[in-house]
C-alpha cells in the first residue's frame, strides 16, 4: 500500500518489540504469506522502551505479543490518531487511509466527516460556520438537516 501512504504523503513507520535480527528472519515470512513486501523502516524496540513509553501493547496482551498500536502524527508533530488493537485482531490498513483522508480533508476545511465517511462522500459542515457564510465557502451546495446538521459535497 505504499502508493497509497505516497499519494497521501505520507510516511509509515513500525515499531516492534523484537530485536533486528529477529526482523531480518521474519520481514521475508510476511511478505511470502500475506503476497506483500514490506517497505517501510522498522525500528527495534526489544527492551520495549518506546513501547512502555507510550502505553503500546495492549492491556490484555501476553508478555511475547507484539506492539498493537497505530499512531497518526501530523505535519504538526502531534498525535491525531491512536488506535489500539487486540492482539486477536488483524490490523486494517484500508481503515487507517479512511481516517487519515479524514484528518488530511478536515485539517483543511472546516468540515466533519460522518460515521462511515469514505473518500468522495459528503461531509458536514462545520456548526460554527454560519448559513450565510456557507455559500462562499461551500460553492457546492449544501443540504440543510437540521440546524446543527449541514451537508456539503466534499469540498476538495
Amino acid at each position: 500500500m505504499k502508493g497509497e501512504f505516497d499519494k497521501r504523503n505520507v510516511k509509515p513507520i513500525a515499531i516492534s518489540v523484537d530485536s533486528l535480527e529477529s526482523h531480518q528472519q521474519w520481514v521475508p515470512d510476511i511478505n511470502e504469506t500475506q503476497k506483500v513486501t514490506l517497505n517501510y523502516p522498522i525500528i527495534a524496540d526489544p527492551e520495549r522502551k518506546v513501547a512502555n513509553l507510550y502505553d503500546m501493547i495492549h492491556p490484555n496482551a501476553n508478555d511475547n505479543f507484539t506492539v498493537r498500536s497505530v499512531f497518526v502524527i501530523g505535519p504538526d508533530k502531534k498525535v491525531k490518531l491512536t488506535i489500539t488493537y487486540p492482539a486477536s485482531t488483524g490490523r486494517n490498513f484500508d481503515e487507517i487511509l479512511r481516517v487519515i483522508d479524514s484528518l488530511q480533508l478536515t485539517a483543511q476545511y472546516s468540515v466533519a466527516t460522518p460515521a462511515n465517511w469514505t473518500n468522495g462522500q459528503d461531509v458536514i459542515i462545520a456548526p460554527a460556520i454560519k448559513d450565510e457564510e456557507i455559500a462562499a465557502k461551500f460553492p457546492k451546495g449544501f443540504t440543510k438537516v437540521k440546524p446543527y446538521l449541514r451537508y456539503t459535497p466534499q469540498p476538495n
